[in-house]
């Protein structure tokens, strides 16, 4: 199976996705920089417009878009069942982190951080997303996975 044939029969532009992606990335060094738990309650609202809403309310997208039209990057489309799969293991992390700060395990949480910026840098820089590769996998096994 290519990556490139529609999973989901949804498509997203990736190029929304990777300057989402720095932005999250600026978010999470700030925090780990600051611990300023407010900054990881933002992200955690955003994340979940983002999957359980309608991605136009998140602020993120939307600074993204914005963004997006005037670079005059060009559209490019992929699959978004692999883009969701990769938000809802950002929301994990995002929760990871949350719980973390709360208990003060702040080097937990750096590592926790450090992860997390690691798969966001990747998607950002070079348009390598680990959580789509692991959509991927999963729909090769299970073909009815997120439908």
């Amino acid at each position: 199976m290519s990556y490139s044939c529609p999973l989901s029969f949804e498509s997203l532009d990736t190029n929304i996705s990777r300057v989402s992606s720095l932005f999250v990335s600026s978010l999470i060094i700030y925090y780990m920089l600051t611990f300023n738990i407010f900054v990881l309650y933002f992200l955690f609202a955003d994340f979940m417009l983002k999957l359980f809403c309608a991605k136009h309310f998140s602020l993120i997208y939307q600074l993204s878009k914005v963004i997006k039209s005037s670079l005059k990057l060009n559209d490019k489309f992929s699959d978004s069942g692999a883009k969701r799969l990769a938000g809802f293991f950002g929301l994990f992390f995002i929760i990871l982190l949350i719980s973390t700060n709360h208990l003060n395990l702040y080097n937990l949480s750096i590592v926790f951080g450090v992860i997390f910026l690691s798969c966001s840098l990747l998607d950002a820089f070079f348009n390598y997303c680990l959580g789509c590769k692991v959509y991927f996998v999963i729909k090769k096994i299970y073909p009815s996975f997120m439908n």
